[in-house]
């Protein structure tokens, strides 16, 4: 979906409007996990059946069996040390866990010390890589950035049209080739920004599958060729991840990183989904190697795609 043509300053996006946005678009998410609490804290006592049934529903809320894993050991821990008898006691310190687990995700994107700074964006068909790219660019221009966009995305033409309507429609200048080559459309806006002293680049590329070994080969060589503009270039190396495919995301995570090395990822359509636990499987799937949450979407409006906060998620989800 398109914007209408509007003006945001910072001013229009303030933290209270943004929490009841976050509430809002969690709600699928959260009314289960309310829904399956209800019934834990109706019991007597903490006991066995209480955190096998606490298991059910975490795992029911994609969590991840790694993350659930977790969480109920530390759980289990903080209830014998505070010697807690009443199963309403276990919410605090289930937030108090959550925020824990998921504060390494929570580390917002620096965009100081490079100009132009390139963003590249992968993800497969289908995750919103081109809004995403639209509200990103909205969302520095809020804060008093230039912003130019790559149609890297050669092989559909309307990503490239649906790209060009947003750089119309916010007067970003988009550089586009028709059926013309990814990497060296990248590299065209590159040299564009910074003939004209634009901050940031922020270049889409075409959808594809980990398990499209060709295509997964191709991205890597549109790295290589953005490096030739700049040996820090890509600067930030995006994966747009659609919270409707759950636990399936940490594939995709795996497979873009092994390729790219990611350094961040942005988590969309939370509104649209009852899986909004798989945030929480991020943090503990692959302890070595915790890539950062960099933004989450929760709605289709301009100001619905924000940098990440773990306690405002947490809170969001138990309001």
């Amino acid at each position: 979906m398109l914007p209408s043509k509007e003006t945001v300053n910072p001013g229009q996006i303030n933290q209270s409007g943004w929490f009841a946005r976050l509430r809002s678009g969690l709600d699928q998410t959260s009314s289960r996990l309310k829904a399956g609490l209800g019934s834990l804290l109706s019991r007597s006592s903490i006991d066995d059946s209480l955190y096998i049934d606490l298991e059910e529903l975490l795992i029911a809320s994609d969590v991840g069996i790694r993350a659930t894993q977790r969480i109920l050991e530390t759980l289990r821990l903080s209830v014998r040390e505070k010697q807690l008898q009443q199963p309403a006691d276990i919410i605090p310190e289930l937030k108090h866990i959550l925020k824990n687990m998921l504060l390494p995700l929570e580390m917002q994107l620096d965009i100081t010390g490079r100009k132009p700074y390139v963003i590249m964006i992968a993800g497969v068909n289908g995750a919103g890589k081109t809004t995403t790219i639209g509200k990103l660019a909205k969302y520095f221009q809020s804060q008093g950035k230039s912003v130019i966009l790559a149609a890297g995305d050669t092989f559909r033409a309307a990503a490239r049209e649906q790209l060009t309507a947003w750089g119309e429609r916010n007067n970003v200048s988009v550089i586009s080739q028709p059926g013309g080559d990814s990497a060296a459309v990248i590299y065209d806006t590159i040299h564009a920004a910074r003939a004209r002293g634009i901050d940031i680049v922020i270049a889409d590329t075409a959808g594809r599958l980990p398990t499209q070994l060709n295509l997964m080969d191709e991205i890597t060589k549109v790295k290589r060729v953005i490096a030739k503009t700049d040996p820090g270039a890509p600067h930030e190396i995006l994966l747009v991840l659609d919270a409707n495919t759950g636990q399936n995301s940490l594939a995709q995570v795996a497979a873009f990183d092994k390729a790219l090395l990611l350094t961040g990822l942005v988590v969309t359509k939370l509104d649209g989904t009852a899986k909004g636990g798989m945030v929480v499987a991020l943090a503990s799937e692959r302890p070595e190697r915790v890539i950062p949450v960099r933004f989450i979407g929760v709605g289709e409006n301009l100001e619905d795609l924000r940098p990440f906060t773990a306690e405002e998620f947490v809170e969001a989800l138990f309001q």
